[in-house]
């Protein structure tokens, strides 16, 4: 799974396989780009990578001339050797390997995302963690009542103590909680981050991670190391997090809350969706009746 050391050159060298291709296509597209998955799909992860330095003009049945032409217009400012080298280097010294759908270790339920499947996972901790089963995702308010907290520690704890995965973001508030009861009770979790695996966000749940990891556990993103979080990001690393679950549990989240934004990526993946609305007294659980 780690990432090779000797860091490739562009645009003169030539990719030896698709996980070289894996590398590189992690630093040139940003997450969920439907036209790098579709190309990808139809060349391969070097054969696309190969269209796209040499610039072809034709985009194939998948993506379309025009579509492929405008994407690699979009793609063109990220072609640099320096950023690459870095990419390597940084990945390196932070102890994470990369992941890719060649790999045996792939989680295949990303398949389910179609085109806007990652291209690679960069990972800090077990791999096995992305795809072992059974595995539930766990998001909610980062502003959660007592209540909120004590439900997800609960049902995280549970399942956990089960040998059941918890997935969910590291974020403050609920996320936090379902990955400390998860390796609380010797369970593993996985926290998928927005930004490079390298430095978690928020900066105050590097313990966690940590503690995360030791007990068998694993971080992961699709963005490189030293990769900054964004807030498209975090809509889009949101998918992941549905993706990996066999089914998402959502506990209180407000109106405007990412965690809906999972939902809503669970509920078009067809993969089952609980709640935990929070009591009928407080301000989420009135917001959520309307």
């Amino acid at each position: 799974m780690r990432a090779r050391a000797d860091a490739l050159g562009l645009p003169d060298d030539e990719f030896r396989d698709d996980r070289d291709a894996a590398i590189v296509w992690s630093t040139l597209v940003e997450p969920g780009d439907r036209v790098a998955g579709a190309a990808i799909a139809q060349w391969g992860a070097r054969g696309a990578l190969d269209r796209a330095r040499r610039g072809d003009a034709e985009g194939g049945r998948l993506v379309g001339d025009a579509v492929w032409s405008a994407a690699l217009r979009r793609w063109g400012p990220r072609w640099d050797a320096a950023t690459l080298r870095d990419t390597v280097e940084l990945a390196a010294r932070a102890g994470a390997g990369l992941l890719t759908p060649v790999d045996a270790g792939w989680p295949r339920s990303l398949g389910d995302l179609g085109a806007h499947a990652p291209v690679a996972l960069w990972v800090r901790g077990d791999a096995s963690a992305l795809a072992a089963e059974p595995s539930i995702a766990i998001v909610g308010a980062r502003a959660a009542t007592a209540y909120g907290e004590a439900a997800a520690a609960e049902v995280a704890g549970d399942l956990a103590a089960r040998g059941v995965i918890i997935v969910s973001g590291a974020a403050w508030g609920i996320d936090g909680v379902a990955h400390r009861a998860a390796f609380g009770v010797g369970g593993r979790t996985v926290a998928v981050l927005a930004g490079g695996v390298d430095k978690v966000y928020p900066s105050g749940h590097t313990e966690l991670i940590e503690a995360a990891m030791a007990a068998g556990g694993a971080v992961a993103a699709e963005v490189p190391c030293g990769a900054a979080p964004t807030k498209w990001r975090f809509l889009q690393r949101n998918r992941l997090i549905a993706a990996l679950g066999a089914a998402t549990v959502v506990v209180e989240a407000g109106w405007r809350s990412g965690s809906l934004n999972t939902a809503g990526h669970a509920s078009a993946l067809g993969r089952p969706l609980g709640a935990v609305p929070g009591p009928i007294t407080s301000v989420i659980w009135v917001l959520s009746r309307g």
